[in-house]
């Protein structure tokens, strides 16, 4: 930000240089009484929290765009139509899977409801991503001494301790800047998503609304829209998906905290570019709104992937395929007997987790983390042939330990994969050996 000084202090000419900066001009009683009156203003905005985002900031601002864009409260009628799906839906999947199902009443929410009930996941979700940014601007900015453009020397201690609460603030509107991104962005999750599990991960912490089927009445009206399907089938076909993902989450103990680690694994270890950042900032005129738009929407606070980030990325795709291949198998073999618009609604479904909405597209802008299985397909096609192979007890006990389960390479070749995992067949084995497996011939 070369000759330019923050929050518009300057020499107090005009059409002087500012590279010609007069400290003898300069009244420190002033400058001091400046700063302190500008960080009692954003104390007592209530906004001074501590973390890398202002989640005050994020939760308002979602639900402000909400509340705008329009999100009614379900009513009766969507909350019996709702309890209704979801239990013939169980009913469909009681004979596709050993996994029992939830004993907890099913809910349908406004998407409000579905920020609220997911909002301390998506934080510990976003803050690694978040503190890592954070950390490559506290890169950028001056720290131990200050200097200003055209003098040799650095600025005057008394100087420097006054200017030193102002980085403290540039922390904390940085705080309130990233909370405005991750608002709007919950907020455009809040309008897309169908479902508790319609992101792949369990989003509820354990509570009362955790472990429970539930629907977004309002979005899964809006996308029943211009399917040509009838709105009752719409319904029971997404009931299916998010029953069977809930019994296959509580079913499986250590898969939730697995996928939430995998993610906190990949986003605390996310690499941030502060020589583009720094780059970026050099020129910017701090009191040009405009100009830092351009900035903050030009990619350069976007997190850039390691090998080592890429590594993990490629796991957590695995799992997130396998967690929707496994529902999108279970709830064909339950759906398509018995609803002739089934095959239609997988296919639709299929496309919209494989190539990601709108929603998605800005929320991985945002955190560098794009939640959907790249191969849905391909984890289908798995989990239906261990079904016919192995059974749906043999299928199911596959999600027994995290070892069992296969990996990418598996996908391609699954034949190979459940030749591995086909249970021993003693009888064989004695017959090879000439002996039974208590050594007597």
């Amino acid at each position: 930000m070369s000759g330019n000084f923050p929050f518009g202090f300057g020499s107090g000419d005009e059409g002087s240089d500012p590279n010609n900066f007069d400290l003898s001009n300069l009244d420190m009683n002033q400058l001091g009484a400046a700063l302190q009156q500008f960080g009692a203003m954003l104390s007592n905005s209530g906004e001074a929290e501590q973390g890398a985002v202002s989640w005050s900031t994020a939760e308002r601002v979602a639900r402000e765009a909400l509340v705008a864009e329009g999100d009614p409260s379900p009513d009766a009628g969507d909350k019996a139509r709702t309890i209704e799906a979801v239990r013939l839906a169980d009913h469909w999947i009681d004979d596709n899977t050993t996994f029992p199902a939830l004993s907890a009443e099913p809910e349908v929410w406004s998407r409000s409801e579905w920020l609220t009930y997911t909002l301390p996941v998506w934080k510990r979700i976003i803050e690694p991503v978040a503190g890592s940014v954070a950390k490559a601007l506290g890169g950028v900015l001056p720290t131990d001494s200050l200097s200003i453009p055209g003098m040799e020397e650095d600025v005057p201690p008394e100087l420097a301790a006054m200017l030193g609460p102002l980085m403290g603030m540039a922390k904390q509107m940085g705080s309130m800047m990233f909370g405005l991104q991750v608002g709007q962005a919950l907020a455009a999750l809040a309008s897309d998503v169908l479902g508790a599990g319609d992101v792949g991960v369990a989003l509820v912490e354990d509570g009362p609304h955790a472990h429970r089927a539930a629907l977004l009445a309002l979005n899964v009206e809006e996308f029943g829209e211009g399917l040509g399907v009838d709105a009752n089938d719409v319904r029971l076909y997404l009931a299916l998906r998010e029953a069977a993902q809930q019994r296959l989450f509580a079913g499986v103990p250590w898969l939730r905290a697995r996928l939430i680690g995998a993610v906190e694994a990949y986003a605390s270890g996310v690499h941030v570019d502060s020589s583009r950042i720094e780059d970026a900032m050099r020129d910017v005129d701090p009191n040009n709104p405009a100009a830092i738009q351009d900035v903050l929407s030009s990619g350069v606070f976007q997190p850039q992937n390691t090998p080592e980030q890429d590594a993990a990325l490629a796991r957590l795709e695995t799992l997130l395929a396998l967690v929707e291949g496994w529902v999108d198998a279970v709830v064909a073999a339950a759906a398509e007997p018995r609803m002739p618009s089934a095959e239609a609604l997988r296919e639709t479904v299929r496309r919209r987790r494989a190539i990601g909405g709108p929603a998605e597209k800005t929320f991985a802008t945002l955190v560098g983390l794009e939640m959907r299985p790249r191969r849905l397909r391909d984890a289908a096609a798995l989990w239906e042939l261990a079904g016919a192979q192995l059974g749906i007890d043999g299928r199911d006990a596959l999600w027994g330990h995290p070892d069992l389960l296969p990996n990418s390479d598996d996908l391609d070749d699954p034949a190979a994969f459940l030749a591995r995992s086909a249970p021993l067949d003693i009888g064989m084995i004695e017959t090879e050996l000439g002996e039974d497996l208590d050594g007597e011939k």
